[in-house]
């Protein structure tokens, strides 16, 4: 409980100090103070140590902040401070809120959290350990540390490998620590040193029962020869642990303190099933501390195995032949005890081989049934998922179009709500026009009351004009009738139209004018006339009442107006409120037809991205394949490899058609992108024949001239490189459309057409005389090569005799190794002609051999070939080595010469290899000799070098007499020299290769290519 309280109250620490209040006071630093600071609370009430589920409300507010922030550094830096080691339900809770930040946060946070990847690692071993302190596990627990993979099973038996050699060794290092001739378990010293192995012994007893287990567990999954070094490895460590457990239970210490069990005899049997039944876990067992060292004897588990299984034999034995035979007189086995006729062990030993083979069906029959039950399990589980995933789908697409009629809907409502916005519209645009006529009456209003006050002051003069004033009364009753009329009209037309108001404004002001004129001739007329002024005034009165009756007139249409503007503003208010309800219901349908939509390209895009992954690993795997390829070009071992050009050609046809279907699938997909099945296989299958290819333009290399070869491995390499170019297009998505292998296909057409012109065209001869020309260019490359061998050893006397020195030394190193090379050509020429024998026995049937070269013409005339070839070269060496040995020959032409042997004895081989049965004796001898002439070649190639270096070396110049003007004028003809060797070189390099070429269409002509051609 302290320990809770305190983890409680680590993490109620709401701010780090990293999180603290920062200075300014700038509206950013306050805003990111307020978001660090609800972050911190957030997480801290997400990740607590009370065990309740996460809140979604807190777990939201982590995934919100990380987009906020575009990262998870603010989560990183308030999780570092929470004790998550100290509290497992902490630790779980931190766990389900990183799994939720991982799959909806922003994309940077798997990006911050690579950095946490050995803390998550150390927290996931902290908190799950497999295997307990004292490895005391069961069976159904050590299959749950495998997870039932095969592969985990298999690394779990290397590392119980590595800690029971680590065991065994400490226990031998004590023992070699020990003087075993004296009893040094009784020392004070020795049980110091001894009492350590008890541990020891109790953790190899369960580590080798595991290690058995788990071997007999991958033996039932893996074949016996991929576990060849388990099995090695366990029969060391079983010698090691059963000698030392043997050496422990002597020792006069441990007999008092631990039961050591002692292993079998032999170690067990797993490529056998039924054996995993007689294995018997050793058991250590601890005397308690009261038992007295002797009481208790050592167990052999064997032993009471054995025991066991004879009780149980016996009574076997009972049932089947009956009690009383144990009571006859005359049972041996009563009289003589243990021992036992032949009947009676033949009988336990079928007994015996019964239960094992009863055992092994019933395991057979469970592990089955078993499999059986998984299996249909998995396929009920897939049913549903496919059936769970079909519902979806056409849930899905119902949904899709019940949004899509919703939608049809609004629009409709929205055209609708658009029309009626328009006419508000209209209507509140007619209204401030009336609005505006109105303002323009009521300022026109204004000017008659101005000018009515005016004819007041006016009228004060006119007292005395009574008479004149009655007559006018009866005019202004008459025109105040007329404006009343006219007010009354204008009030109605400024209802309907604003031109009837302005005709009525237009009519006042003539009115007015008129009255003005009126006015004026009154006012002449009341200044001749001061008698009326008593009628004057009742005018006067009189015309303040009709200004008081305008007046009143006047509030009345102003009160109209103010109804009308206030229903104006309610029907726009209700125009409001509807159009905002609507807009907000559209809104939430688009949002829900958006989420739908958005849903669904995820599905499409994730299908698409699975099918773009499948793509890029099948591409992965054809790209490794013809990197091997163009490895294999530059591998030694590779150079041996021979091919013919039929082959070859026959490969670059069949390459060039999976091109064009390669073409075809590629740019249905790049058109669709829906569909990948068809070209992941013309996308292996490409890589496949392109491979084969480049293998067997190498191979055909290997048997064609300098220059020619050299050209189909050029063309072989940029083959390889065109179609890894074109891969790698592949794999990117940018540039997946504009892949093109039309580069391939021309470097296709460059090695097809140099192969065409490599094909042979056979030999002007008889059929009928091939046999026997065969015989006689083997019997004549044998006789050239004795001859060369006669001509270097005498050669080499003659130089023993008249030579002395470093030039001795030369000669007899050189014509040594040449002789070297002239034997292993005379192995290779008899290991040849019993191959040749040998072919022709096998394959010849009733026929003669003379039947059979003739029917194989193509192949013996690769042998005369060859066999010319070899003897012509050496007889060109002998002559190369006397010119050597006598000071007139160059070392380059030796060299040169040992080269061609090499060529020519590989043709031979690579011609007697053709019809050669893999597995023949004859063949490896072969194969052995051309190693051997190899080896001679390169023999006669150093020591070439060798000497020359020495000869250079003895006549090196003495600059010691020579003065800088002589220095200086060596130096100049030194580099004249140089010049006039590197242009012989140049031209020498250019003749070479006209000669191989001219060579080769001699040798084509010679051999009948031709007419092989034409055929």
């Amino acid at each position: 409980m302290d320990r809770v309280s305190s983890s409680m109250k680590q993490v109620s620490n709401p701010l780090p100090k990293v999180l603290g209040r920062r200075g300014g006071g700038s509206g950013l630093d306050a805003e990111r103070d307020g978001f660090e600071r609800s972050q911190t609370v957030s997480i801290n009430k997400a990740i607590n140590t009370q065990e309740v589920a996460v809140k979604e409300k807190h777990a939201r507010t982590c995934i919100l902040g990380t987009h906020h922030e575009k990262g998870a550094q603010t989560f990183w830096c308030v999780v570092n401070r929470l004790p998550l080691s100290s509290n497992a339900v902490l630790c779980w809770k931190f766990c389900h809120v990183f799994h939720k930040l991982l799959r909806d946060g922003h994309p940077n946070v798997l990006k911050d959290s690579l950095r946490y990847k050995n803390e998550l690692i150390d927290m996931g071993r902290m908190w799950n350990p497999r295997f307990p302190g004292n490895l005391q596990m069961s069976d159904r627990q050590l299959d749950e540390a495998g997870e039932k993979d095969v592969n985990n099973f298999f690394q779990l038996t290397v590392e119980m490998f590595d800690y029971l050699e680590c065991e065994l060794n400490l226990f031998q290092t004590v023992f070699n620590s020990l003087d075993m001739s004296r009893s040094v378990s009784v020392t004070a010293a020795g049980q110091c040193r001894l009492a350590p192995l008890i541990q020891v012994i109790l953790d190899c007893s369960h580590l080798y029962d595991y290690t058995v287990k788990l071997l007999f567990k991958l033996h039932s999954c893996l074949p016996a020869d991929t576990l060849q070094g388990h099995r090695d490895r366990f029969l060391e460590q079983f010698r090691k642990l059963k000698d030392l457990f043997y050496r422990s239970s002597n020792l006069q210490y441990f007999k008092r303190l631990i039961q050591i069990p002692q292993l079998p005899e032999n170690p067990p049997n797993f490529l056998r099933a039924s054996a995993l039944s007689e294995h018997i876990s050793p058991v250590v067992v601890i005397p308690a501390e009261t038992s007295s060292p002797d009481s208790e004897p050592i167990t052999d588990l064997v032993e009471m195995d054995t025991a066991s299984q004879q009780s149980l034999f016996d009574n076997k034995f009972d049932d089947i032949f009956g009690s009383s035979f144990g009571n006859d007189p005359f049972n041996f086995n009563s009289q003589n005890g243990m021992n036992k006729d032949d009947k009676d062990r033949l009988i336990e030993q079928l007994y015996r081989e019964i239960s094992g083979l009863k055992e092994e069906l019933e395991n057979f029959k469970a592990e089955s049934h078993r499999l059986v039950m998984q299996l249909r399990g998995r396929i009920s589980e897939l049913e549903a998922e496919l059936a769970e995933q079909q519902h979806l789908k056409r849930q899905a697409l119902d949904e899709s179009d019940f949004l899509h009629t919703e939608l049809d809907e609004l629009k409709k409502q929205r055209e609708d709500t658009e029309k009626a916005q328009k006419s508000l519209t209209e209507i509140e645009r007619k209204a401030q026009a009336n609005e505006q006529r109105y303002t323009k009456l009521k300022e026109k209003y204004s000017e008659l009351v101005q000018n009515h006050a005016d004819l007041l002051r006016k009228n004060a003069e006119v007292t005395k004009q009574v008479t004149v004033a009655r007559q006018a009364q009866g005019d202004m009753e008459q025109e105040k009738k007329e404006l009343e009329d006219s007010f009354q009209r204008m009030s109605e037309q400024m209802q309907r139209k604003s031109q009837e108001q302005t005709e009525v404004l237009e009519a006042l002001k003539r009115e007015l004018a008129a009255s003005k004129q009126e006015l004026q001739s009154l006012q002449s007329t009341l200044e001749s006339s001061t008698q009326s002024r008593g009628e004057q005034s009742t005018r006067i009165a009189s015309l303040e009442q009709e200004k008081d009756s305008w007046t009143q007139a006047m509030a009345q249409h102003n009160q109209e107006v103010a109804n009308l503007q206030a229903e104006l503003q309610h029907l726009k208010s209700m125009l409001d409120s509807e159009q905002e309800s609507s807009t907000k219901t559209l809104e939430a349908l688009q949002a829900q037809l958006g989420k739908k939509e958005s849903c669904e390209q995820a599905l499409q895009q994730q299908l698409l991205d699975q099918q773009f992954f499948l793509l890029q690993c099948t591409v992965q795997e054809a790209e490794q394949m013809v990197q091997d390829s163009l490895n294999q070009l530059n591998d030694p071992a590779h150079i041996s490899c021979v091919s013919s050009t039929d082959y070859l050609l026959s490969r670059t046809l069949a390459a060039s058609d999976c091109i064009e279907r390669l073409q075809n699938t590629h740019g249905k997909y790049v058109s669709s992108c829906t569909d990948v099945s068809s070209l992941l296989p013309c996308v292996a299958m490409f890589a496949h024949l392109i491979s084969d290819t480049i293998l067997q333009g190498s191979a055909t290399a290997h048997m064609a001239p300098l220059e020619p070869a050299d050209l189909l491995l050029e063309a072989c390499k940029q083959c390889g490189n065109e179609a890894l170019h074109y891969l790698s297009a592949l794999k990117d998505k940018a540039s997946l459309e504009n892949a093109d292998c039309t580069p391939v296909r021309n470097c296709l057409s460059r090695i097809s057409a140099i192969g065409e012109e490599l094909q042979p065209k056979g030999l002007d001869v008889e059929q009928e005389e091939l046999g026997d020309l065969v015989d006689k260019e083997m019997a004549a490359t044998s006789a050239a090569v004795e001859i060369a061998t006669a001509r270097i050893e005498d050669m080499l006397s003659k130089s023993r005799a008249g030579d002395t020195g470093v030039k001795l030394e030369v000669n007899e190193r050189i014509l040594g190794s040449c002789t070297g090379l002239m034997q292993a050509i005379q192995v290779l020429v008899l290991a040849s002609k019993d191959l040749q024998r040998e072919i022709v026995e096998s394959g010849r049937g009733a026929a003669s051999p003379r039947e059979f070269y003739a029917k194989n013409s193509r192949w013996t005339e690769g042998l005369i070939s060859a066999s010319k070839a070899v003897g012509w070269g050496a007889t060109i060496m002998v002559d190369a080595a006397d010119l050597v040995v006598q000071g007139k020959g160059k070392f380059e032409e030796l060299m040169v010469c040992s080269h061609e042997i090499a060529a020519s004895t590989a043709q031979l081989v690579a011609a007697s290899k053709v019809k050669a049965d893999k597995d023949s004796a004859n063949l490896s001898k072969l194969q052995q000799a051309s190693r051997g002439v190899n080896q001679a070649t390169a023999g006669v190639v150093a020591s070439t070098k060798s000497g020359k270096l020495q000869i250079e070396e003895k006549d090196s110049m003495d600059f010691s007499s020579m003065t800088l003007t002589q220095i200086k004028r060596q130096e100049m003809d030194s580099q004249v020299r140089v010049l006039e060797l590197e242009n012989q070189l140049q031209k020498e390099r250019q003749k070479l290769g006209e000669l191989r070429k001219k060579h080769y269409e001699l040798a084509g002509v010679a051999e009948g290519w031709d007419e092989d051609a034409a055929d």
